[in-house]
């Protein structure tokens, strides 16, 4: 068995990781929608999540006034164009605590070090929808960040079995991921590769079946725990076989090259958008961490000491310049989105897109009270939503993701922390 584990990392993977998409998709064959056709997935839900590091001026972001009728604040100037397009809510985060070490929760509302004995574990809301509909795209998934930064840089996105999926980290790495295919050669050689994984399987398969009738209960378990593994990796090897030789989309533009995050920030979400528009995946993340140098942005200290504020006017207002930048460029990946059809509809339309970050005052090291704007996928949207941040009704940002994963079409009545379905 030992000798079978070491031959499936060969796959890229480990024996540990459950849960990866189930692959019961039918035939691409020429139908693909991976084409470079607008509107490829027409009708398809997506899924985009950007979140940051170290959270923003909560007091510069939140208007004072609930309901359609909110005022404009410093933060939300950039979106006000879009303000039809998206929902601000003040009150949801996860009832948890960790300062930076509880910024991973973000988007599973369950931190990684309580997450050992959990179903799910602390799978983010990204991962739980491509193990549901990843299968129907070439990526089930993109993530999108960086390695360097706090405690590890991006952590924005985990399995179920509590491993952080490594992120692409710059548009040059994204764009090749997205428009660069295999050379025939590669392509040959991948579809030898896949022939031989797929008999380490069935071999594996076989050693399996035959120790199960030996073994007693206690080891019945743990053996079907591995077999629970195989599947999951014989899924992911059916998966690379339907891409194998299937061309990628015509690259609209050529590769560009790296510069730093800050710059490189505008072009990550433009190939978001293209990865979206040519159903190359349909659900995607993006984090914002500690690779945004302000310098980059002509302030002087570094995004960490400034978060750490202690109510300094200076590094308060440098604070406020950074987070702009961010809100100005999602707000323009929002309505770069409005304006790419999607069959009948735009491709904002087809796209729940949630921005914000698992910190809630970085100065304080708070998680509560997070930053949250939602945006396109179909709500109802024009409001400032305030909801009970204390008691026997505060409402968890899990419910907002449980309501996000109906609307996919995934089956659910709970996710991480939830109490229910976001009304």
């Amino acid at each position: 068995m030992n000798r079978r584990r070491f031959l499936l990392q060969s796959i890229g993977t480990t024996l540990a990781l459950p849960g990866l998409p189930s692959l019961m998709a039918k035939s691409v064959g020429g139908n693909s929608a991976v084409q470079a056709a607008i509107g490829a997935g027409a009708g398809a839900r997506r899924f985009v999540a950007v979140g940051n590091l170290l959270g923003f001026q909560t007091k510069q972001l939140f208007p004072k006034t609930a309901g359609r009728n909110y005022e404009k604040t410093t933060l939300l100037e950039p979106l006000w164009d879009n303000r039809h397009h998206m929902t601000v809510y003040r009150g949801l985060d996860h009832g948890i605590k960790g300062g930076h070490f509880a910024v991973n929760s973000f988007l599973s509302g369950v931190l990684n070090s309580e997450a050992q004995n959990r179903p799910d574990g602390n799978v983010s809301i990204d991962q739980y929808l491509a193990d549901a509909v990843g299968f129907e795209t070439r990526f089930p998934s993109l993530t999108v960040g960086s390695e360097g930064g706090i405690h590890g840089g991006c952590q924005i996105a985990w399995t179920k079995s509590g491993v952080r999926v490594p992120p692409v980290t710059g548009p040059a790495q994204l764009f090749e991921k997205l428009f660069i295919s295999d050379s025939k050669e590669r392509q040959e050689r991948r579809v030898q590769e896949n022939h031989v994984q797929a008999s380490i399987l069935d071999s594996v398969l076989v050693d399996a079946n035959r120790l199960s009738k030996q073994v007693n209960k206690e080891d019945k378990d743990k053996l079907d725990e591995y077999m629970t593994s195989v599947r999951d990796v014989e899924k992911r090897l059916e998966l690379r076989q339907r891409w194998t030789s299937h061309p990628k989309p015509k690259a609209p533009f050529e590769k560009p090259s790296n510069h730093n995050f800050v710059e490189d920030l505008p072009l990550l979400y433009e190939l978001i958008a293209l990865a979206l528009q040519t159903d190359s995946t349909r659900i995607a993340t993006l984090e914002i961490g500690g690779d945004f140098m302000p310098q980059n942005l002509g302030i002087k200290k570094d995004y960490h000491g400034l978060s750490h504020h202690g109510n300094d006017p200076e590094s308060i207002a440098s604070l406020i310049a950074l987070e702009k930048y961010q809100i100005e460029h999602f707000g323009k990946f929002v309505t770069r989105l409005s304006k790419m059809n999607d069959g009948e509809r735009t491709l904002l339309d087809s796209t729940a897109v949630i921005f914000g970050s698992g910190m809630g005052d970085a100065n304080s090291h708070k998680n509560s009270d997070l930053p949250i704007i939602l945006a396109g996928g179909g709500y109802k949207h024009g409001e400032f939503c305030e909801v009970p941040r204390e008691g026997i009704n505060k409402v968890p940002l899990c419910n907002l993701f449980v309501d996000i994963a109906q609307k996919m079409g995934v089956e659910t009545d709970s996710f991480g922390s939830s109490t229910g379905r976001f009304a």
